[in-house]
């Protein structure tokens, strides 16, 4: 079941993340979010909050349907834990370790790595490595820490996503900028102090607070699980259409087979029929000269 507007509204609330950065520090963008200052910091409009996260919420769940999938990013501090936990759970991709710049725009050379990765997996488990020298397999294991935790949230992104979720806008421009090379859609959580035209989706918010990052993320991931319930009906559905269409093709064949079967059939049915009156007729002309000669 899927939290109402209500449940949103509250959960931001005590979250706290209608409260924004200092007053002094803030970004003259953002001022069409801002509601007031409060102890000298700006408070942000939660109707403004609610609305991006609805929009937001909206065309994650259409495009994860469609069947793309949401890439989150987050590297910063407060928002790793969260962004790995709900996007995991989702198997959504994910990027929580520095930006490797490339990594969408330079795609090839990234699954590459995570092939490299993955043989070195193989050596671990097969044992192989342990027939390497002491020196090589320290290289190799370092090499394998440093893809994993670079790499490991998207090692299963086989194509460039739908779309970019970002937790503080000003913290991830690198990742913005090759999305809006490639002309993916991008959604951020921006505070008082960011820039909201960094991104196409802007969630005014407190993008310092746990807790806050916590329940915005929670919130687009069930958009997630919904736009993946959605995607496999859709999936069934032309499943169950090809099916359709295959046991109607067969039994148009069938049919098909059928028809020309018995007109082969009547086709040589009636060369014997007349075949067969034929001769009785000659039979016939044959026996009526010996009955005419009895007679006389």
């Amino acid at each position: 079941m899927s939290e109402s507007k209500n449940d949103i509204v509250s959960n931001l609330l005590e979250a706290g993340i209608h409260f924004g950065q200092r007053r002094s520090n803030w970004n003259p963008k953002m001022k069409p979010y801002i509601w007031g200052v409060r102890n000298g910091l700006h408070i942000i409009d939660i109707r403004e909050t609610v609305k991006g996260l609805l929009r937001a919420k909206k065309f994650i769940q259409d495009t994860v349907a469609g069947g793309k999938d949401v890439v989150f990013v987050g590297t910063k501090r407060q928002a790793q834990s969260a962004v790995q936990k709900y996007a995991g759970e989702a198997q959504m991709p994910w990027v929580t370790e520095r930006w490797l710049g490339g990594t969408l725009t330079n795609f090839s050379t990234i699954r590459s790595r995570l092939k490299r990765l993955n043989e070195l997996e193989r050596l671990v488990d097969s044992g192989e490595i342990d027939t390497y020298s002491k020196k090589m397999t320290s290289q190799l294991m370092r090499e394998k820490a440093k893809i994993t935790r670079n790499l490991d949230g998207i090692r299963n992104m086989d194509k460039l996503p739908g779309a970019m979720v970002v937790i503080d806008a000003n913290n991830e421009t690198n990742a913005l900028r090759e999305a809006k090379a490639l002309q993916i859609p991008t959604i951020g959580l921006v505070d008082t102090d960011g820039d909201p035209q960094l991104v196409d989706l802007p969630i005014p918010g407190n993008d310092d607070s746990l807790r806050s990052i916590e329940v915005v993320i929670a919130s687009l991931m069930e958009s997630v699980s919904l736009g993946l319930q959605d995607r496999r009906a859709k999936a069934a559905a032309a499943e169950k259409k090809s099916e359709d269409e295959a046991r109607s093709a067969a039994a148009q064949e069938e049919n098909r087979q059928r028809s020309t079967r018995a007109a082969f059939k009547a086709d040589n049915e009636a060369p014997a029929a007349e075949a067969t009156g034929t001769a009785a007729t000659a039979v016939a002309e044959e026996e009526k000269p010996a009955n005419d000669a009895d007679k006389s």
